[in-house]
């Protein structure tokens, strides 16, 4: 699928970029070129010296470059197939103090990044988008909401071109920078013993990130164009997750934070209508400008009009065991 293919992720430094690269150079040996491009040139050194990269370094480049930048994107897209578009401002108070930052990277950037791939005739593009952008309360969230819709919207530009634009939807990523795992872990470390948890009612869906790159690896093999995918993944209560981490641990109710929910959706009621089940994750159609819908038709089945996919209503939970489990292998 990716063998004679060049490949660039914008982003490519961060948790994601790194399990994504590792993936296809070990899964893809033929793979013509991966292009990491970000804006932080000593994580790109730090990248480049990691002992899994060492093999591939010769099918591997480095772009210093920010999604803010068209010109600087259209010059790294030249004669590139596929770009993942994995770049974003994440942390939900970081954008609520800076808004003007938030809107300028997630939603102007999703816009260079289409604009580029069009100009440059990219063959397909897939954003990352965030539980967060489903029904969103924050800015975070409004913005990859607004980059999502940019995404599918894309597909209306293309014409007859083959440039084709889709969006993967994902939960919590178990051990990513900014999890609440690496946080409760130094608490653990630290010797505290009373965690804060801002609701006891709290719930999340949670995967690991080589499941968020199999749900990529998916999209880039079966898109149209137009098409959200949401991969099916577990939920947990978050005094479960605490209990999982430390199980004599004292939990202290402090209060929801500003922007946060009780409960995270992936796909709302008013999606439903759209969406599609497959046997290991859905796919929300584009209401204009479907390509080719018609071949999902025999592996799939729509949903229940009344459906959402809601983290707090989810049919499948992960155990405390399960946690620790999961937590014992990303370590």
């Amino acid at each position: 699928m990716l063998n004679n293919k060049t490949i660039l992720i914008t982003g490519g430094t961060g948790s994601f970029g790194n399990k994504f690269a590792s993936t296809v150079l070990a899964k893809f040996p033929d793979i013509r070129k991966l292009i990491i491009y970000s804006r932080d040139e000593y994580k790109q050194f730090l990248m480049q010296n990691m002992p899994e990269f060492q093999p591939y370094l010769k099918k591997m480049r480095f772009f210093v470059g920010d999604v803010r930048d068209k010109e600087r994107l259209e010059f790294a897209f030249n004669n590139v197939d596929i770009v993942i578009h994995a770049a974003a401002l994440k942390q939900v108070p970081a954008c609520e103090y800076n808004p003007f930052e938030a809107v300028k990277t997630n939603i102007m950037g999703a816009q260079n990044i289409i604009e580029a791939a069009l100009k440059t005739k990219i063959s397909k593009a897939v954003a990352l988008s965030t539980d967060k952008a489903c029904a969103p309360v924050n800015l975070y969230g409004a913005t990859k909401l607004c980059s999502d819709k940019l995404f599918i919207a894309g597909n209306a530009y293309t014409g007859n071109e083959q440039t084709r634009f889709s969006v993967v939807r994902y939960g919590n990523v178990a051990g990513s920078r900014g999890s609440v795992i690496p946080f409760f872990k130094k608490l653990l470390n630290n010797g505290v013993m009373e965690f804060p948890i801002t609701n006891l009612k709290m719930t999340r869906f949670w995967l690991k990130l080589e499941q968020a790159v199999e749900m990529v690896l998916t999209a880039i093999e079966r898109m149209h164009g137009g098409e959200l995918y949401v991969r099916k993944i577990p939920s947990m209560n978050i005094t479960d997750l605490a209990m999982a981490i430390a199980p004599h641990a004292k939990i202290k109710e402090i209060g929801i934070r500003p922007g946060e929910k009780i409960h995270e959706q992936m796909i709302t009621k008013e999606d439903a209508r759209n969406t599609l089940e497959f046997r290991d994750y859905y796919v929300i159609l584009p209401e204009v400008g479907r390509k080719n819908t018609n071949n999902y038709q025999t592996s799939c089945i729509p949903v229940a009009e009344d459906f959402e996919y809601s983290s707090g209503s989810n049919a499948w939970w992960l155990t405390i065991d399960e946690m620790r489990k999961l937590i014992r292998e990303i370590e």
